[in-house]
């Protein structure tokens, strides 16, 4: 189907975020967009809210899963975000299972839910799961919904890698050069892989995201992953002509096609 007709019957395509404060969402939704500005946000009659409503909403702890996020510069893309469930324990994890559930059976295809992110940041000291994600992926059945893990914040792990180089006798070029594979190998055989695979409920795919905060940073590889986490080929379309940061998998999959 041509992509064009997909976007006329489908609008636009639907993510949700969740991840803990600090994971680093909105920089990666901004990267995502190409964009530097703040997301428009709109309840779910469609009504542009006030910044300084959500900023005071916010800071009564209350949040709406059911608001929509979009940047202005890539509106084919429409957001909702989880804060994560130590915000709000119980009522919050059940908050996002209702909306989960009942966005992957929407009968107006507009509304539903095509893919969720998974954002878990790897800058903390303990670099484990929390009880909410332990949860999550024990308990929340996603339906036809795929999820991804993205750790974000992977940089840390270089800074890691670095250290240890160095204490080998590297010098501190060397180090620098040689501290992202030896990352990438070391967590390749850790305990957050591990775990991910021995859950009852595993996501479909991960992406490791370093240095988003830099200017060059690039989502290409979350694009890439997150079209071969789709299995529905018209969703998977929509989603390689909405992204507008990999050209080359646009190319791809038009090739294919």
């Amino acid at each position: 189907m041509d992509p064009s007709k997909i976007r006329e019957k489908i609008v636009r395509f639907r993510i949700l975020i969740i991840g803990r404060a600090n994971a680093g969402k909105t920089t990666i939704l901004q990267k995502v967009c190409n964009t530097r500005d703040n997301p428009e946000i709109y309840n779910s009659a469609g009504e542009k809210i006030d910044p300084a409503v959500l900023t005071a909403s916010r800071e009564r702890g209350m949040h709406d899963i059911e608001n929509e996020m979009v940047f202005q510069n890539n509106p084919g893309f429409v957001f909702h975000d989880s804060r994560g469930f130590e915000a709000g324990g119980e009522s919050e994890f059940n908050k996002v299972k209702t909306f989960i559930a009942d966005r992957s059976k929407e009968r107006d295809i507009k509304k539903r839910l095509h893919v969720i992110w998974y954002c878990i940041p790897m800058d903390e000291a303990a670099r484990s799961f929390t009880e909410g994600e332990r949860k999550f992926f024990s308990q929340c059945d996603t339906g036809s919904v795929p999820v991804m893990v993205l750790f974000t914040k992977f940089d840390a792990f270089y800074d890691i890698a670095f250290a240890q180089l160095k204490r080998e006798g590297n010098s501190r070029k060397d180090a620098k050069e040689r501290a992202p594979k030896l990352a990438e190998e070391s967590f390749a055989s850790g305990p957050q892989l591990k775990f991910l695979k021995d859950v009852r409920r595993p996501p479909k795919n991960h992406v490791c995201l370093p240095d988003m905060n830099k200017d060059d940073a690039s989502c290409g590889l979350l694009m890439e992953r997150t079209a071969e986490t789709l299995d529905n080929e018209v969703l998977t379309q929509l989603f390689v002509s909405t992204q507008q940061i990999n050209l080359e998998l646009c190319m791809k999959y038009a090739v294919e096609r």
